[in-house]
């Protein structure tokens, strides 16, 4: 059985991510990219699904893990009776057809004796792949299809019920390395390489990124961890940045909520540039922005909401039927059907990425503005229709409020580009639309008798996606109707301190089930507090909020607060973004 979320830590080498848990056991690896099948899926599944565990053969008394200063090297230590070692991880950043990763045991105290236990089942935990020896035992050759890993070993490695099986023993002061690295199954079988000089590698590069974050302040250490998160979930080479580094970790234990998350969200597109642009992170930035420019460029109808790592738009979304799941959580899904549905948000998010880009110092890109000016014009013709949401639900199109609100974003930033940035376009007829939905969503997204805005037009429901409006510009923080909003939801939609995204049992999203506590919400509401000047609720609910990080910094999309432990894909670069931008408006404030 998978262990905790919280209890797995993040490795990657800007190509993929593998989640470590802290029993030293792999449980989450995809080859080559993030999106990619799995060869290790025993965290949706059990063992035979694919692993790779190294631990004491004992029983651990403790366990500490942290990662090297600034870096996504992971250590973990492990007690026993007999003594304590030290597992490293880390994958090794070398941008090529290839993915590295290397694991090395240390002795620390005393003696341990150790296990080793290697499961490979490509495509999803079911291809059991045919193994071979390499010369001199030296380690082993594993290949299905397309796929080839190559694992080198300072230990004789035996084969055993389609498992790859070790004994060894570690005594103070000795290291054991592993190393594995994939490639395509055509290619010629790599040479061995240095484990410690791997890891070597890894930290120089890691700190070597960290050293320009400029971010000071109470914070810096946990903004520090976020953005090295994002820069692990952002691929090298197109500069898309994945929602998160898994599929189908469940939103509530046992239930159907469980999404693909490995995909690229242009609703996350403004928040993410600018957490980077404010730390100082230009060349990351403008890959993120070069990304959406390629993504959405063709036809203004055909824009989506999210797309692969590449720009990809068909991902097609299946279920893995021989998955258990994560907690008997089902389905498991890859792709994510949600691609093909209508969010107006999006155009209010593009438009706003290329504003905040301008106003970040990126160069200006005249190409961009014909694609967005472009984009506008498809928005001038639907805006006023429903869709579905910035929640993806699947409950049937509706007139949401934020929606509306980010379509009056996506003219606002329109018309501060022409002003402000010298850019060319009819300004006097974007100001017109611009009225007419702020008019039009004051009108019929407030209700009198609550007091507050409302999810969609006559609706009695609240959303926390209504605390962005402050945010974004729509009303400023002191008028009544946000003053109304925020303690409306602050009544109706918190629990246990954190913020809900809507009421899930009220049956309106066409999904079964409930959901813990959104975290990006609850870091919305420090944002809304902070530009009330509430800036003791703000530091009050941050505290609380980064209180429920993992041991490592970490954060998933939501918090169970019943059963008090995380749920949802992990890390989430959302909730991680979110954190940045709430630090540093916070840090500011004050």
């Amino acid at each position: 059985m998978a262990l905790r979320i919280e209890d797995y830590g993040l490795i990657g080498d800007r190509q993929t991510t593998a989640l470590v848990g802290k029993d030293g056991s792999i449980d989450f690896l995809c080859l080559p990219r993030f999106d990619s099948d799995a060869c290790f899926a025993a965290l949706l599944g059990n063992r035979e699904n694919g692993r790779w565990l190294i631990a004491p053969v004992a029983t651990v008394a403790g366990t500490n893990r942290y990662y090297r200063d600034d870096t996504l090297v992971l250590e973990t230590e492990m007690t026993t009776e007999s003594g304590c070692i030290r597992l490293t991880d880390c994958m090794v950043p070398h941008p090529h057809e290839t993915t590295r990763l290397v694991r090395q045991v240390t002795g620390l105290s005393g003696t341990v004796d150790m296990r080793l236990d290697l499961v490979f089942r490509f495509g999803f935990g079911k291809d059991v792949p045919w193994v071979r020896r390499l010369p001199d035992d030296k380690g082993l050759v594993a290949i299905a299809g397309p796929d080839m890993v190559v694992v080198w070993s300072d230990v004789v490695l035996e084969g055993r019920n389609q498992h790859t099986e070790a004994a060894f023993t570690v005594r103070a002061g000795e290291t054991v390395t592993f190393a594995l690295e994939w490639i395509q199954s055509y290619h010629h079988i790599p040479r061995s390489f240095e484990v410690e000089h791997g890891i070597d590698i890894a930290t120089r590069a890691w700190q070597k990124w960290a050293q320009r974050i400029p971010v000071k302040g109470k914070w810096v250490h946990i903004v520090k961890r976020s953005l090295i998160t994002l820069k692990a979930l952002t691929h090298w080479e197109t500069g898309g940045i994945v929602a998160a580094a898994t599929t189908s970790l469940p939103e509530q234990l046992g239930g159907e909520r469980n999404w693909d998350y490995r995909y690229c969200w242009l609703r996350d597109a403004s928040f993410t540039l600018q957490a980077f642009l404010t730390a100082g992170y230009h060349e990351e930035a403008s890959a993120w922005r070069h990304w959406l420019d390629r993504a959405v460029a063709g036809s203004a109808a055909d824009i989506q909401i999210m797309y692969g790592i590449a720009g990809e738009r068909r991902l097609s979304e299946w279920e893995v039927d021989w998955l258990e799941g994560y907690e008997n959580s089902k389905p498991v899904r890859v792709g994510n059907a949600a691609a093909a549905q209508r969010q107006l948000d999006v155009y209010g998010e593009l438009m706003d990425t290329l504003y905040q880009a301008h106003r970040g110092g990126l160069k200006h890109d005249e190409n961009s503005w014909q694609v967005r000016c472009n984009l506008l014009e498809q928005l001038e013709s639907i805006w006023s229709e429903p869709d579905d949401g910035i929640w993806e639900v699947r409950g049937g199109r509706q007139q949401f409020v934020h929606s509306k609100v980010m379509a009056w974003v996506a003219f606002d930033r329109a018309i501060r580009s022409v002003e402000e940035f010298g850019y060319e376009g009819p300004t006097a007829h974007w100001r017109t639309i611009r009225q007419a939905i702020h008019d039009q969503v004051c009108a019929e997204g407030f209700d009198v008798s609550m007091n507050s805005f409302v999810q969609a037009y006559g609706s009695k429901r609240l959303d926390a996606s209504l605390l962005l409006l402050v945010v974004v510009g729509f009303l400023p923080p002191e008028d009544h109707r946000i003053v109304g909003t925020v303690a409306a939801i602050e009544q109706h939609l918190m629990q246990s301190g954190f913020v809900r995204r809507y009421n899930t049992t009220a049956g309106n999203d066409g999904l079964h089930g409930t959901e813990g506590v959104f975290l990006a919400c609850s870091f919305w509401l420090v944002d809304n507090y902070t530009l009330m000047g509430r800036l003791q609720d703000a530091e009050t609910l941050f505290e609380q909020l980064i209180n429920i990080r993992n041991d490592l910094g970490l954060f998933s999309e939501e918090y169970d607060t019943v059963n008090q432990r995380q749920v949802g894909n992990f890390p989430q670069a959302f909730t991680h973004v979110a954190l940045v931008n709430s630090a540093l408006r916070l840090s500011a404030a004050q």
